[in-house]
């Protein structure tokens, strides 16, 4: 749907520090720039330090199990983050709605979901 997006953050290398270690779980990595990240070679999530940056964003990151979901929120809350929403079912949302949600260093709402049926 999208080919990539961009996130104001106040402290660049606070946030870089954050979403490598949440993104890592899921598959995902640090470009050369170090502020880009996605599959290898794939950038889509970029980075732009602006010292007006206040949060508010919403970002959900695909993950291919359940423990990804938990490695991703456990690395989150090690990294700077704040729980938002522990890992668990989301039948609100569909009945195999797995996900866990954190505030970035910024107040960003970032989610990891997985879809898998048990």
């Amino acid at each position: 749907m999208y080919d990539h997006l961009g996130l104001k953050v106040k402290d660049l290398d606070a946030s870089v520090r954050f979403y490598r270690a949440v993104l890592a779980p899921l598959g995902h990595v640090a470009d050369a720039s170090g502020s880009g990240f996605g599959p290898p070679g794939m950038p889509g999530l970029w980075l732009y330090e602006h010292a007006g940056a206040s949060g508010g964003t919403h970002v959900a990151f695909r993950a291919a199990d359940r423990a990804a979901v938990r490695r991703f929120h456990a690395q989150g809350l090690a990294h700077g983050g704040s729980d938002n929403g522990a890992p668990g079912l989301r039948t609100d949302y569909a009945p195999n709605y797995y996900a866990a949600f954190l505030l970035d260093p910024d107040g960003n709402n970032v989610e990891a979901v997985c879809m898998e049926a048990r």
